[in-house]
């Protein structure tokens, strides 16, 4: 919404650059905001950054030069690191690992060679291959040596063949060295005698490569996926800093003093200066289902599901009772990596994915490849050759090819028209209109068969859910992907287009360490191992906490702003997977607070899974010690403004629009969400634009803008204080 005033006083800075978007999202010191977009720019990410930054502060008649000298905080989201590691374009890497394992990447593991594969292609082999290994076999060295896995030296490391595994690197000219050695999270001394000789060899030789261990960065059970973690750290994280730098430098070339800090997967922000920079490999997803968290606070809801379409994906994820879900093991870019993340699920449709038609089956295909920043064929300037679900978009109506952007970037729906036409409708034998509308049901049956098996396969229903729908392409679709599900509310915030940014506003400043452990519990324990156990537990949360303080020193954050959390994730025994469970405190006193713990998982493992599925009789065992370091930050406040009528004013409408409903073309009102304010009521069919998102009412609905200035999806029969 518009708010020109003189007097602002911008205080936070949140970036999300997109596969095809960069949002940016400005609070200034009453909490108020504003969002701004421009294309996203992958070559240097601080250049989309500097125009979507300049959209936003414009709504303020304000520019970066008298903006940025007043922020206190930046947050930063972004792509680069996961192109670069999609793109296969990252360092020169040399892994060395325990002699025996030297192939590791070649075989992977059975869930890693079928990740991003339909069911069918898992079934028929010969339909995939495996991923192309980060590293070649010829700079992936095998060291004699094993500790076993109770952290025990069963075979002492062989110094000679050490110093001839680095020689024969450093001889290679890699840019960076990674130690994963089996079991080192249980006992690191060989890999920091690995990194002793590296280091001796290299002073003596006259060259510096960094060294990468294992047990330092991602200290957690599961061999290859610690290798993939550690790897993905030299070889993307590594060299993406350069990004992050770049954006840093645009900051400070306006004036402002802030140290910019990143979205990390767990959910909380980190600096760009941190030693672990891959937990940042995937932070917008992240960023919309923290904000959502935040929202819902703010709103009083517990259970939320978060839906997030940008240009190339559709997020989902689940928020119950207030909380997110933390995975230890995701999998990203079909690799599994051994790092927390907020659970998020994705799928690649999006607004930007292309459209085929399959010749074989004479089907619609969707994805999972996108147009990302090109945007379709009706982007005469970005020279893709296949039809993207924009195209569809402008074909039918649903968006003004002349206010893409607010008219920063304009359409041809001529080039729309006859590229749907030529390569889906022709050999379909449908009409134009026809086949683009099929494409466009054919994605929202996807999105809603995805949301709705999310839901009742984790033991919920719809109804016991409000939907948030976000992102750029979120608004198009709400009404199609909600469609009969019984949502209790279906929440579309008018600054939706930025809302991943938004999170990255809403976020901590949070460090988070991880350690593996095996620590049975039951409650027949004698006193003398309660006792020991809750020793282990402090002494090694001590350790992680160190780890914590000493990423705030180098922000110059004090101790005593950092507030500490020890969480634990658990398992019944001889299961499998693990789930994660908070205390609220920093250290333990005595046996009652595992015995809480374990109470909280039996809990939530019935909320997970189902109440009939808990088994207490095969006892328990905490698998991982976490320490969360958190400092607080400024965030933004909800705004609330006074309603006023149902009827928009007259200026608000922008005109009326051809759009292709149902088999027949019906006349759409058109208006300008910068000027609907709260309590306007729009009803279906209209489109509502603004220069960053379209919201679509079908001809059956309405939106309701409220005091915070969400717009509220609901039947068109219902009241307009009614819920659907």
């Amino acid at each position: 919404m518009r708010m020109s005033t003189p007097t602002r006083t911008p205080k936070v800075l949140a970036i999300d650059a997109g596969g095809t978007m960069c949002d940016t999202f400005v609070i200034d010191a009453d909490g108020e905001f504003v969002v701004g977009k421009a294309q996203t720019t992958p070559e240097d990410e601080a250049n989309g950054f500097a125009r979507s930054a300049a959209d936003a502060l414009r709504y303020w008649d304000m520019n970066v030069a008298e903006a940025f000298p007043t922020l206190v905080s930046g947050v930063y989201s972004g792509t680069a690191m996961l192109n670069r590691l999609l793109s296969r374009k990252g360092g020169r890497v040399g892994l060395l690992v325990t002699a025996g394992q030297e192939d590791y990447l070649l075989l992977e593991r059975g869930i890693q060679t079928y990740l991003g594969y339909s069911y069918s292609d898992r079934l028929h082999v010969q339909t995939h291959v495996h991923n192309v290994p980060l590293v070649p076999r010829d700079r992936i060295h095998g060291i004699p040596e094993r500790i076993d896995l109770f952290g025990k030296v069963a075979i002492p490391l062989y110094e000679d063949e050490t110093r001839a595994a680095v020689e024969r690197l450093v001889d290679d000219a890699v840019d960076a060295i990674c130690v994963c050695l089996l079991h080192s999270y249980r006992n690191p001394a060989h890999e920091r005698a690995v990194k002793r000789i590296a280091v001796e060899i290299m002073r003596a030789r006259g060259v510096d490569v960094p060294i990468y261990l294992s047990s330092d960065l991602y200290p957690v059970r599961g061999d290859f996926a610690r290798l993939n973690t550690v790897m993905i750290e030299a070889y993307a994280a590594a060299p993406s800093r350069g990004q992050m730098e770049n954006v840093q430098a645009s900051c400070e070339a306006n004036g402002a003093h802030f140290d910019l800090r990143v979205m990390a997967s767990h959910g909380g922000t980190i600096s760009t200066k941190a030693r672990e920079l891959a937990r940042t490999l995937a932070s917008g997803p992240i960023g919309g289902v923290v904000g959502a968290r935040h929202l819902g606070q703010l709103l009083g809801l517990k259970n939320i599901v978060c839906t997030d379409i940008g240009g190339t994906s559709f997020d989902l994820a689940l928020i119950t009772e207030g909380t997110y879900q933390i995975r230890s093991n995701p999998e990203i870019a079909r690799f599994v990596l051994a790092l927390p993340q907020v659970q998020v699920d994705s799928i690649g449709a999006g607004t930007g994915s292309f459209v085929r038609v399959n010749p074989t089956s004479n089907r619609i295909e969707l994805g999972p490849d996108s147009a990302g920043a090109n945007i379709g064929m009706c982007y005469l300037e970005g020279g893709i050759d296949t039809p993207s679900v924009t195209d569809c978009h402008i074909v039918l109506g649903y968006l003004d090819p002349n206010y893409f952007l607010g008219a920063e970037i304009t359409l041809s729906r001529a080039r729309a028209i006859e590229v749907v036409e030529s390569r889906i409708a022709r050999p379909l034998g449908l009409d134009v209109y026809q086949a683009a509308e099929g494409v466009i049901e054919i994605l929202e049956d996807s999105l809603r068969n995805q949301v709705y098996s999310t839901i009742v396969g984790r033991g919920y229903s719809p109804r016991n859910f409000v939907c948030m729908s976000y992102g750029g392409g979120g608004p198009v679709h709400a009404a199609g992907y909600t469609r009969n599900l019984g949502f209790d509310d279906v929440l579309i915030p008018t600054w939706a287009a930025g809302f991943s940014a938004y999170g990255c506003s809403c976020a901590d400043f949070e460090y988070r360490y991880d350690h593996s452990v095996a620590f049975p519990v039951s409650a027949d324990l004698p006193d003398e191992q309660k006792q020991g156990l809750i020793a282990r537990v402090n002494e090694q949360a001590e350790a992680l906490k160190e780890k914590v303080r000493a990423e705030f020193r180098s922000n110059d954050v004090a101790e005593d702003q950092v507030q500490f959390e020890l969480l634990f994730r658990v398992q019944y025994a001889g299961q499998l997977n693990d789930l994660e469970v908070g205390t609220g405190k920093s250290h333990l006193d005595d046996f009652s607070d595992i015995e809480a713990v374990i109470a909280d998982f039996e809990d939530l493992y019935a909320k997970v899974y189902s109440l009939a599925a808990r088994s207490p009789e095969l006892g328990f065992l905490i698998t991982t010690l976490v320490v969360a370091g958190r400092s607080d930050v400024e965030k933004p406040i909800l705004p609330t403004r006074p309603c006023v009528g149902e009827i928009p004013s007259a200026d608000a409408r922008k005109g009326e629009r051809e759009v292709y409903w149902r088999g027949e073309f019906l006349t759409a009102e058109i208006w300008n969400m910068e000027k609907i304010v709260p309590g306007n009521v729009i009803r279906g069919l209209a489109i509502i634009e603004a220069p960053s998102t379209t919201v679509v009412v079908p001809p059956d609905s309405l939106v309701e803008l409220d005091e915070h200035m969400i717009l509220h999806l609901r039947l068109r029969a219902a009241s307009s204080g009614a819920k659907e």
